[in-house]
């Protein structure tokens, strides 16, 4: 397909084809009409790695990325012109030519536990059997909860909730985010504390990747940019980056803005549970970035840097 940079009356926004990702493209795609209503957007599903590998833990098939890839491939040869993502999914290096150009409001950005008899955090019994793909829940759940059996938990939300109603589990950890936008904020039994759980870099923020040179589209994403989401989610990314860390790799940070300010915690934890270490920084917005490097180097210097490298096998 030829690559066209210049003004256009139809533009098409390249998608993952699971539940969650047609409603979060959708509801993009209904704004982007909004304030370009003389454009025409058609969504274009791409299946990626992510979604066809569904029996094998995301750490050991190569974690961040899997679920871009190939809509950045779509991107770069002009086959699609924007793409939505979950901004958690999304490496802290694009490639060449392709940028983020819009971040829109963030949705909630905790975790939420789902049990399968109604029962808090607290309260599940011990050894009871919670379900999540993510080492960075696992972690965090063992620490508080070392009695606990954490076992994998892929495919999309539907797929998760069904294997929880069938027994498989006795509760199962999901981003709120993805459960408001589908709008089943009823499953939810509990709305995890950052203190209990830290959410993930990105979490429950949606980011919108172009091309660089598409002044077009630019100028219209540009309409839906909210800027302290942007803010936030760039000092939490800043962090990642500085410890190269991957999506499956036992990293959080949340970042919240307070007026002219940023608060950004963070955390390293192992696998395990056994060792997490946790701190905070707080500055200017104007800093965000900066401030996410520093928290890193703070976090490596108190023995984060031990726990990554035997995650990443260079011990």
């Amino acid at each position: 397909m030829s690559r066209s940079t210049g003004q256009r009356s139809t533009l098409v926004l390249g998608t993952r084809a699971s539940k969650l990702a047609l409603q979060q493209s959708e509801m993009f795609q209904a704004r982007v009409q909004e304030v370009a209503p003389g454009v025409a957007v058609t969504l274009k599903r791409i299946q990626t790695s992510g979604d066809k590998i569904v029996d094998v833990p995301l750490a050991k098939i190569g974690g961040k990325g899997l679920f871009v890839k190939e809509i950045e491939d779509a991107l770069l040869s002009g086959e699609i012109d924007f793409a939505v993502h979950s901004m958690k999914d999304v490496p802290t290096q694009l490639p060449e030519g392709l940028e983020i150009l819009c971040v829109p409001p963030r949705e909630d950005a905790r975790d939420a536990l789902i049990s399968r008899e109604g029962r808090l955090f607290k309260d599940l019994p011990p050894g009871a059997r919670v379900g999540t793909s993510s080492l960075r829940r696992q972690s965090q759940l063992l620490h508080a909860r070392p009695d606990l059996r954490i076992e994998m938990l892929r495919g999309n939300l539907d797929t998760r909730l069904r294997k929880l109603k069938e027994g498989q589990f006795d509760a199962i950890v999901l981003a709120a985010a993805g459960l408001r936008r589908l709008a089943w904020t009823q499953e939810i039994t509990e709305y995890l504390d950052p203190r209990l759980s830290l959410p993930a870099i990105g979490q429950g923020a949606l980011g919108i990747e172009g091309r660089s040179d598409d002044g077009f589209v630019r100028d219209i994403l540009n309409r839906l940019n909210h800027p302290p989401t942007r803010v936030a989610v760039s000092s939490e990314r800043a962090l990642l980056h500085r410890l190269e860390g991957g999506c499956q790799v036992p990293i959080a940070a949340y970042a919240t803005l307070v007026d002219d300010e940023i608060q950004l915690e963070g955390l390293v934890a192992s696998v395990d549970g056994k060792t997490v270490i946790r701190d905070a920084i707080r500055g200017t917005i104007a800093e965000a970035q900066a401030l996410g490097t520093q928290l890193a180097e703070r976090l490596l210097s108190r023995g984060a840097d031990k726990i990554l490298c035997a995650i990443y096998g260079t011990a």
